[in-house]
């Protein structure tokens, strides 16, 4: 049972790389973009799949993946044109393979009751015209010398399954998948056939046509369960006949190197093998539980170290915190994912919106390889949907508006990440219609946020911020998509419970552009501490601006707020009494700063720096206004770490 859990776990990742390969080049083939590479790729990652589901026994899924590679196989030949009615079957499709898989995953057996009439619609589509031509599997295309293959090498691989091995039909066309990523393999012996239906006794060899090279190959041929036996070039001749011929092969390698180098070699690329080994983020999460407990420790040993002032002790300490701040760089790095995780899926929700609105718009996404803590990624998917939803629907126009206007057809959207100092970046840009300031002074008022008066008096800032309001639409007519008032105020509040921030910039006529600022990692940050009515408070220092002084006459009252005038300019002050009490009279103040706008808080003392983990009040007492989360420094005390988004 246990190994039967493994392979289908290692299954369903497999094939869930295939699958997201195959929408991509979909939308690349619809595209036009290199649309020979596109269904070169998309036929491999077809013939794979199918070939997995068959081992597994997961029939539903190999019939419909087999029919899939039928068309794709007409495509590629010339016999059959991409158009759009093909590309929305073939989504489709590939829509029941991830039901399949969620399927697997949860341990079911995903049944043919939707895959059943596509793998009709299938088969009508690939028997239409041309019904004397069919096209032959890839696998059987003969191989040719290299001299006619365009002069790549051709080697010989001899390769064995451990017979411990339970499922060796899915480990042999795994390395058979690992090894396409290489070059073309012109032929196997036994038949693919064959080892796709576990018909081999273990042992088998693979003629591949590469320009990797031998070091290249023999990685991938070797590794959990697989045993590279012998590996050496072929010649013209010993290609042709290998096809021709398909002889079993021996027990005993061609070319055997010497037991010693065989062993070195084993031992060297199962090394290379665990570098890249896949790890269950909850191993990862607890292991970073861990590293924010020696974090906490250690600063409890610097106040004992501080206290008693031994020597030996510094010293020993010094060397354990260099140690600890090591780990949490590494840990940190671990779990740091890059965006294009989540960035992949978005042009097929950008296509889909626009066929459903007749709008044509072209998807740019650059910086994907941009990093950021596992734990963001999570939280972030959900808003990058809906403003990218919002910015086909709402900002970019039909292509007969567009064309009125003097734009192209075509409306362009761009998705970018870029890493700035300590923050990622991510901008969603449009160039559609824009927002009009003055239809939101409009619906500010018949929505009753605002009266006419303050509309009135509302600068372009207030009347934008306004889109971010619960409730708050500028659509005419409500849609199955957007128009609702559902979704940009729950963007902000997630971005906010992120510790970043989101702001909009729109001009009339030329498009909008959302901007998101992230910190790259939300568990361990440098905080000021500082007391307020004698109690400790913890301040992220990326928020902190400086320390200063003032006079009590320096202080002015505005209605029921204060201010003063610091450095010729006007700040708003808190003084926190709703959160700590009234406390003595104070004339320090922390200058903060949250994404352009700042203000000061007065209070008792400034302790200075410190370095903390950071963990989330919800899990422990619900949100609360003004507070992000609590830390726990060296001396025990739990501290509350001020949330400045919500202050400014």
């Amino acid at each position: 049972m246990f190994d039967e859990e493994v392979y289908r776990k290692l299954f369903v990742e497999e094939s869930r790389e295939n699958h997201e390969n195959i929408v991509n080049n979909l939308l690349a083939l619809e595209s036009g973009e290199d649309q020979q590479a596109a269904i070169d790729e998309i036929f491999r990652s077809a013939h794979t799949l199918k070939g997995m589901s068959a081992s597994m026994g997961f029939d539903a899924m190999e019939h419909l993946c087999h029919s899939m590679e039928d068309v794709f196989s007409l495509v590629r030949n010339g016999q059959r044109e991409v158009t759009a009615a093909l590309t929305d079957l073939l989504l489709t499709c590939t829509d029941v393979i991830e039901e399949m898989l969620d399927a697997i995953e949860a341990g079911e057996t995903p049944s043919d009751e939707r895959s059943g009439s596509l793998v009709q619609e299938l088969r009508a589509f690939a028997e239409e015209g041309n019904p004397d031509e069919p096209s032959a599997p890839a696998e059987e295309k003969p191989a040719v010398p290299p001299a006619e293959a365009g002069g790549r090498p051709v080697y010989r691989l001899s390769v064995a399954v451990d017979p411990a091995c339970t499922m060796k039909d899915v480990r042999a066309m795994l390395l058979l998948q690992n090894l396409e990523e290489f070059g073309a393999i012109l032929s196997t012996t036994p038949s693919r056939d064959l080892i796709e239906d576990g018909k081999f006794d273990g042992t088998f060899e693979i003629l591949i046509e590469s320009e990797a090279g031998e070091d290249a190959l023999r990685t991938v041929a070797s590794g959990p369960e697989i045993s590279l036996l012998a590996l050496a070039p072929s010649s013209s001749l010993e290609t042709a006949a290998a096809v021709e011929a398909a002889p079993v092969p021996e027990p005993a390698p061609v070319r055997e190197p010497e037991p010693p180098q065989v062993q070195r070699a084993a031992r060297a690329e199962k090394n290379r093998e665990i570098k890249n080994i896949r790890v269950d983020i909850q191993r990862l999460d607890r292991m970073m539980n861990l590293v924010e407990d020696l974090v906490i420790n250690r600063g409890r040993l610097e106040l004992i170290a501080k206290k008693h002032g031994i020597k030996e002790f510094d010293e020993a300490l010094n060397m354990v915190g260099r140690s600890v701040s090591d780990l949490q760089n590494l840990m940190m790095g671990i779990r740091m994912m890059p965006l294009e995780r989540i960035f992949n899926r978005l042009p097929r929700v950008v296509r889909d919106v626009a066929n459903h609105d007749c709008k044509e718009v072209e998807l740019t996404i650059e910086g994907g390889e941009t990093e950021l803590d596992r734990s963001m990624m999570d939280g972030l998917s959900d808003p990058l949907l809906h403003i990218i939803r919002n910015a086909v629907n709402h900002g970019i126009e039909t292509p007969e508006i567009r064309e009125a206007a003097g734009k192209p057809r075509k409306g362009t959207l761009r998705l970018s990440a870029r890493r700035d100092k300590d923050n990622v970046i991510i901008e969603i840009e449009d160039d559609g219609a824009g927002i009009d300031p003055e239809k939101l002074r409009r619906k500010a008022v018949e929505k009753g946020l605002m009266t006419a008066e303050t509309a009135a008096a509302a600068t372009r800032d207030d009347l934008i911020n306004l889109l971010f309001e619960p409730g708050f639409s500028t659509a005419e007519t409500i849609t199955d998509i957007s128009g609702r008032g559902v979704g940009l105020d729950v963007v902000k509040k997630t971005i906010e419970s992120l510790k970043g921030t989101i702001k909009v910039e729109t001009r009339i006529g030329a498009g909008t552009k959302f901007e998101l600022v992230l910190p790259p990692t939300m568990a361990i940050i440098d905080v000021m501490m500082v007391h307020i009515n004698g109690m400790r408070c913890a301040i992220p220092i990326s928020n902190v601006v400086e320390v200063a002084q003032t006079r009590a006459e320096a202080v002015h009252r505005i209605g029921n707020s204060e201010a003063i005038l610091l450095r010729d300019q006007i700040l708003p002050m808190h003084r926190l009494e709703d959160m700590f009490g009234r406390a003595p009279k104070s004339d320090t103040l922390v200058v903060l700063q949250n994404n352009g706008k700042r203000c000061c808080i007065v209070v008792d003392t400034v302790d200075g720096q410190q370095e903390v983990v950071v963990k989330p009040l919800s899990r422990l007492a619900g949100n609360c206004r003004g507070i992000s989360g609590i830390t726990i420094p060296g001396d025990g005390d739990v501290v509350p770490v001020l949330d400045v988004n919500t202050m400014i």
